[in-house]
């Protein structure tokens, strides 16, 4: 295997984010581009990111499925800079990380063994899609954290609706169609970690805009999607009596 991106920055930033859930991933890489499907330990959140063909500049594989740790990962690609190329490539039990600048420096990280079984994304249906702005929703979510530990996605005719109560205190925002592109068909309400959202908003990064799936007490997806590249994540919801 070879491959060459020339731009990795969109890259970096997203192995960084990803490794906020999970640890280790097994990278799949096939004349179709790269992908990376993981379950966070406590399988509580699914991570899917596509890094599609034409994103490379050289692409030289049949497939190939690396398992390696994202710490060491996102350490070297942090070495990239504005202009830099990145070349991946394997041999025996390894993955070399060339970066080429004004230098070339080469790096090797020993691949490790992870379950070879294909992680299956689930077939959602979701009953409410929202599409916001990514700084919107990340200073909702930072709105919430103040109050609380889990905050409650909302859809009635023509608004979408943020808020989260603790014991003593409480937050709500309120957007309307005005200011969310909003596909709702029946009012939906869900509730969700915000710990986790905290982590996954910094999707943000990659994208202007997000897109908010979820349905009455069901699993949430957020989508962000970038020229020749898309990173989702799904939330297991939060259910529970309300007071």
């Amino acid at each position: 295997m070879k491959v060459r991106l020339d731009n990795p920055k969109l890259f970096s930033d997203v192995i960084s984010i990803i490794s906020e859930l999970v640890t280790e991933v097994k990278i799949k890489v096939t004349r179709d581009g790269m992908s990376i499907v993981a379950i966070d330990p406590a399988n509580v959140a699914m991570t899917v990111f596509i890094l599609p063909a034409p994103a490379f500049s050289q692409l030289e594989v049949e497939e190939e499925n690396l398992g390696v740790n994202l710490d060491n990962l996102k350490a070297v690609l942090r070495r990239c800079s504005v202009g830099s190329s990145l070349v991946m490539s394997t041999e025996d039990n390894l993955i070399k990380l060339e970066i080429i600048d004004k230098i070339k420096r080469e790096f090797t990280l020993t691949l490790i063994d992870l379950e070879k079984k294909d992680k299956p994304v689930p077939t959602l249906e979701f009953t409410s899609k929202v599409e916001i702005n990514s700084i919107d929703l990340s200073e909702a979510i930072e709105d919430c954290a103040i109050v609380a530990d889990s905050c409650t996605l909302e859809t009635a005719p023509e608004k979408f609706m943020i808020s989260a109560r603790g014991p003593l205190n409480a937050a709500n925002l309120t957007y309307s169609s005005d200011e969310v592109r909003l596909e709702s068909p029946t009012p939906n309400k869900a509730k969700y970690s915000i710990e986790y959202l905290q982590k996954m908003i910094r999707g943000a990064k990659i994208a202007e805009k997000t897109i908010i799936n979820f349905g009455q007490d069901y699993p949430l997806k957020l989508e962000f999607r970038a020229p020749l590249m898309e990173l989702s994540f799904i939330l297991a919801p939060r259910v529970e009596s309300e007071d």
